[in-house]
């Protein structure tokens, strides 16, 4: 990892991603993306973009939201590596981005259109718009980039995943450097009543800022968010011959199906004890050697108890030594992003030695057994950290990061 860029409520930009992290001050608050009325849900976690990363007109009427966010992060990850694209051979810098409803403003905004005033009121750009692979594509245009550009999408892992995809194509040989991460832009109307359907969501709505509460006793569901952010892979070769400053390596990853319920996680945890184990094995490491856990935690009662087990099953005693924390309690949940936003985390973590806290947890679960920073950053050495993500589908993606050699 050269560079990293991280769009989110948080902040924009790695400086401030990491400090406000370590306030522990969630970034939930009421929606202002829509009005959302007396809905079940009227909260969530937006990204305030500053002026100098805002859109033109022309733009705004040609990419979505989503695309948006990961052009803005795409852009500060490639700063922050100091990667000079003109200079590069671009045949050989590839775009994966991953994302799990793409421009799903846009579908519902033309959707309501169509219905309400017929075909001529649908956008002529409404289709490219809405495909889930317009932030890779846009990407790629943007710079330049001819090596290979994908997406990938298996909802709340699709961040994760897209980094093991760019991991997989600097093994193979198919590229030297790799732009990935993920975008998400789920803040509708439609999206945010399809998931209090599903019984998901957090309906705190007179306490914003304390509604995601993972592992906590008294947790109700999660909280919808947004962002992106994009990680700039580089082959070890490539980077030390530009001189590139490295700031932590992906030293393995894990990826399973639970193969039971598209919503509900397997009750014994077995997909998700597979990725940490597949993890491990992948970076040539102990279940010991693990110094910290940034967890999926959501703040669904199931999911928290699920990835606790997990936790459990793998680390045995030797869980109650290794700290956990859940950025979610901080930035929402952004679903295809939340992958790659937790890496950053995760990195910015190995890297200075800080683990940022949970949000919110006013009474631990006494069920889990786990150790959950919250009150306060801690210090900590971290030789290797794992970052979780578990999707509905099953998805199950465990990235291990760990110091520049």
């Amino acid at each position: 990892m050269t560079g990293m860029g991280v769009v989110s409520p948080l902040g924009v930009g790695t400086e401030q991603f990491h400090a406000n992290q370590q306030l522990g001050r969630s970034a939930v608050r009421r929606v202002t993306a829509y009005d959302p009325g007396d809905d079940p849900v009227r909260i969530a976690a937006e990204v305030d973009l500053p002026e100098q990363f805002q859109f033109t007109r022309r733009d705004q009427l040609r990419t979505d939201r989503c695309t948006q966010l990961a052009i803005v992060a795409a852009r500060l990850g490639v700063e922050e590596a100091k990667l000079d694209l003109a200079a590069s051979d671009t045949s050989r810098i590839g775009v994966v981005i991953g994302s799990g409803m793409g421009g799903v403003g846009t579908w519902e905004r033309n959707c309501l259109a169509l219905h309400e005033s017929g075909v001529r009121a649908m956008r002529t750009k409404t289709v490219p718009m809405s495909m889930i692979n317009d932030p890779s594509a846009s990407i790629a245009i943007r710079y330049g980039t001819t090596g290979p550009c994908t997406t990938v999408t298996t909802a709340c892992a699709s961040g994760a995943d897209a980094l093991v995809a760019a991991a997989q194509m600097i093994r193979l040989g198919e590229a030297d450097v790799v732009l990935a991460g993920g975008a998400e832009a789920p803040l509708s109307r439609s999206v945010l009543a399809g998931f209090a359907r599903l019984g998901a969501l957090s309906e705190d709505n007179d306490a914003p800022e304390s509604a995601c509460r993972p592992f906590s006793a008294d947790r109700t569901g999660f909280v919808m968010g947004e962002g992106a952010a994009v990680l700039v892979l580089e082959s070890a070769e490539h980077a030390t011959a530009r001189g590139a400053q490295v700031r932590a390596r992906m030293a393995g990853y894990g990826r399973s199906a639970d193969a039971y319920h598209v919503t509900m996680p397997h009750p014994e945890a077995a997909g998700a004890r597979a990725a940490i184990v597949a993890a491990l094995r992948d970076a040539g490491a102990q279940p010991s050697d693990v110094d910290f856990v940034n967890a999926h935690g959501t703040g669904t009662a199931l999911n928290d108890h699920a990835e606790a087990l997990a936790m459990r099953a793998v680390f045995g005693t030797g869980v109650e030594r290794i700290p956990v924390t859940a950025t979610k309690s901080l930035t929402g949940h952004s679903l295809g992003a939340a992958g790659a936003v937790e890496a950053v985390a995760t990195v910015q973590a190995v890297s200075s030695g800080v683990i940022p806290p949970t949000a919110n947890l006013r009474v631990p679960d006494p069920e889990l057994g786990i150790d959950v920073v919250h009150g306060g950053p801690r210090e900590a050495r971290i030789n290797l950290a794992l970052s979780n993500s578990f999707a509905f589908g099953g998805h199950n993606v465990v990235l291990a990061f760990a110091p520049p050699l």
